[in-house]
C-alpha cells in the first residue's frame, strides 16, 4: 500500500487524477476499521490532513458551508444552531474521541447505509461540493447515495465540502442502538420543519440498502398540515396525522434482517421514532410561534 500525502487541495486533486483508485484519509475512523480488519487493502492510501481548509466552515446568509473534514465535536458545539439536525447526530457518533476525529465527509465517502450524518443531511437538504481536476460541482443529497457503500463520485473527484441550508424551523434526530456510545446504529431518523416552504423533510438510515427519505409520507404530512390549517394556527398535530405519517415512514422501510436487528424490528422502530420526532418538532414549533405572537 503506498501512502501519498498531498500538501495542498491542488496536489490532492492531481494525486487524485493520477491515481483514482486512492482513498482518502482524514479522521480515519471508517477506513482504518475495514483497514484493521483486512477488510480493505487499497493500492493508495491519501492522506488529507494537510489541508487546512477541509476543517474549516463558512456561515453564510442562508447556508453554511461545511469543509469535509470538520469534525463533529465542531458541529456540536458552534454549530447546533444552524444545524441543529445534524448538531443532534453528532452527539450519537461513537465516542469523544472518535468525534473529536470524524468528519461528515467520511460518512459521505464512506456512503454506509448506517452512517449517523446521512438522515440529518436527508431531512436539511444538503448539497455534497464534489472537486477534480475537470472542475467542481454541488450534488443533491438526494441524488448522492448510489447503492450500499456507493456515492455519486466520479473516480477522480474528492468530497471538499457540504453545503446544509441554515435551519429555519425545528429539527431533529433519533436513533435506536444497543447503547448510547460506540454502536452502529439499527436504524436512524432525521426530521426537519421548513416553515419557510411549508414543507416537512425526513431521512432515515440503516433500514434500506442506502440512506433514503419518506416521500410519500413527506407528501402525506405536507398535504395535512396545508389543508388543516395547521402552520397558521400553531395547533396540536392530530393522533390520526401523526400515526398515518408513522407508518407511511415505516412503508419507506426496505430493511434487512442482521445481527443488529430484524427488517420487521427496524421498520417498527422507524415508525415510533418518525412519530416521536414530529411530535418534537412540533411542539417546538408551536412554542416558538406561539413566544413570537405574545412579544408582538
Amino acid at each position: 500500500m503506498d501512502f501519498l500525502r498531498p500538501a495542498s487541495w491542488e496536489e490532492a486533486l492531481a494525486a487524485k487524477a493520477e491515481h483514482p483508485t486512492a482513498v482518502p484519509i482524514a479522521g480515519g475512523t471508517d477506513v482504518m476499521v475495514e483497514i484493521n480488519f483486512d477488510h480493505r487493502r487499497p493500492e493508495y492510501l491519501m492522506d488529507l490532513n494537510r489541508i487546512g481548509d477541509l476543517s474549516e466552515w463558512e456561515v453564510g446568509e442562508d447556508s453554511v458551508r461545511l469543509g469535509a473534514s470538520v469534525p463533529y465535536t465542531r458541529i456540536m458545539e458552534d454549530l447546533s444552531a444552524e444545524l441543529p439536525g445534524l448538531a443532534l447526530a453528532s452527539h450519537t457518533v461513537a465516542s469523544p474521541q472518535i468525534r473529536n476525529r470524524g468528519g461528515v465527509g467520511g460518512n459521505l465517502g464512506t456512503a454506509s447505509p448506517a452512517g449517523d450524518a446521512h438522515p440529518a443531511l436527508l431531512a436539511a437538504g444538503a448539497e455534497v461540493e464534489a472537486e477534480s481536476v475537470r472542475g467542481r460541482r454541488l450534488i443533491p443529497i438526494d441524488e448522492f447515495y448510489k447503492g450500499v457503500k456507493r456515492n455519486a463520485l466520479e473516480p477522480d473527484e474528492l468530497i471538499r465540502a457540504v453545503h446544509v441550508k441554515k435551519a429555519d424551523g425545528p429539527q431533529q434526530f433519533s436513533k435506536v442502538g444497543t447503547r448510547n456510545a460506540m454502536v452502529i446504529a439499527v436504524c436512524a431518523f432525521g426530521l426537519a420543519l421548513h416553515p419557510e416552504t411549508r414543507t416537512v423533510r425526513t431521512g432515515i438510515g440503516s433500514a434500506a440498502p442506502t440512506p433514503v427519505r419518506a416521500k410519500t409520507a413527506e407528501e402525506f404530512l405536507n398535504a395535512a398540515l396545508e389543508e388543516g390549517g395547521f402552520w397558521d394556527s400553531g395547533k396540536i398535530i392530530t393522533p390520526s396525522v401523526a400515526k398515518q405519517f408513522a407508518e407511511l415512514c415505516s412503508g419507506a422501510c426496505n430493511p434487512i434482517d442482521d445481527v443488529r436487528g430484524t427488517a420487521n424490528y427496524r421498520r417498527h422502530a422507524v415508525g415510533v421514532m418518525a412519530r416521536r420526532t414530529l411530535t418534537w418538532t412540533w411542539e417546538s414549533y408551536r412554542g416558538a410561534r406561539n413566544a413570537t405572537e405574545g412579544a408582538a
